[in-house]
């Protein structure tokens, strides 16, 4: 019998227990699943499932610990955790997860691309002014981050006959998509990206990429989708970005503070739409199949899938 824990949201615990048992037992892995810390003695866990809403935050009590299972593809929080350095920790990777991002990316890249909001909560039109936007192969879309969540936007975005340019720290190849890499390749992104898409995770490395050099290198009347992380922009170029008009839009799910604190110039912005971080979420259905499959997988002696490099910080 493995023993597992679930560390997340207590209103969640009902939510992962029947999904993660069926999951189970659909895989054949017989496992005792604990939905409260205070319920199991830390040294018998073998694997823990953790979100940053949960009661666990230190993993050394947990001596038996093969692996961890963070719910969120981003890794931030559990990166925090003490841990001995050998723990293998498995950033979420999961249909679900991935699906959501890309109904949010496509939808708001075909806002922009359509220039929607011309038309949406304005003034009546009183002249009719005929104007077409470009066809979606005329349109260039750089997505900044082709890990699992962004190379599956850029695949559908390119299949939707866009423009497609993708960029990473190292070199990619994803079918249809311009992938670029290394210092360079940001920059000739930047340069032609008049629909950015932020992907990124926050890392020292990443922090403020988009910044006031940068904003002002993107195309005259780009417009901007960050899903990623608050991090990664410095907002008040972006804000003066938009004052001046050089950037037509921007849509943001993600900030340093959140909930965004009310008095945040973006909420009164006539060119920023915010959303509350809702790009996309781990549905408890499919992560728990992605869950069992990565315990099944380790007990295997297989590599789990999606472990994060602690040096990298995703």
């Amino acid at each position: 019998m493995i023993s597992v824990l679930f560390s997340g949201d207590p209103d969640k615990r009902s939510q992962y227990g029947d999904a993660v048992s069926k999951a189970a037992k659909a895989a054949g892995l017989q496992l005792r699943l604990s939905l409260d810390p205070a319920e199991v003695a830390p040294e018998v866990v073998e694997y823990l499932i953790y979100d940053g809403s949960g009661p666990v935050q230190d993993f050394t009590p947990f001596t038996r610990l093969r692996g961890v299972m963070n719910l969120w593809a981003g890794v931030e929080a559990v990166l925090r955790c003490p841990a001995p350095p050998d723990l293998q920790i498995a950033r979420m990777i999961e249909p679900g997860l991935t699906e959501g991002m890309r109904d949010y990316v496509i939808g708001h890249v075909m806002r922009h691309h359509l220039d929607v909001d011309r038309y949406i909560g304005t003034e009546p039109i009183t002249e009719w002014e005929v104007t077409f936007p470009p066809l979606a192969r005329n349109r260039t879309v750089g997505i900044l981050g082709i890990g699992t969540l962004g190379a599956d936007c850029a695949a559908h975005l390119a299949g939707l006959g866009f423009n497609v340019l993708g960029w990473s720290r190292s070199a990619k190849e994803i079918a249809g998509v311009t992938c670029l890499s290394g210092d360079q390749g940001l920059e000739d992104l930047i340069a032609a990206a008049e629909i950015l898409v932020l992907l990124l995770p926050h890392t020292a490395e990443t922090e403020r990429v988009l910044n006031a050099d940068r904003l002002a290198a993107l195309p005259e009347g780009a417009c901007i989708v960050n899903a990623g992380r608050g991090p990664l922009i410095d907002h008040d170029a972006l804000l003066a970005a938009l004052d001046r008009g050089h950037i037509r839009h921007a849509t943001m799910d993600v900030f340093d503070v959140e909930p965004l604190p009310p008095e945040h110039p973006y909420w009164s912005h006539p060119k920023v739409t915010v959303t509350p971080h809702i790009a996309s979420v781990t549905r408890p259905e499919t992560a728990s199949e992605a869950i069992v499959a990565n315990i099944r997988r380790d007990q295997a002696g297989q590599p789990m899938l999606g472990i994060v490099q602690r040096t990298r910080g995703y």
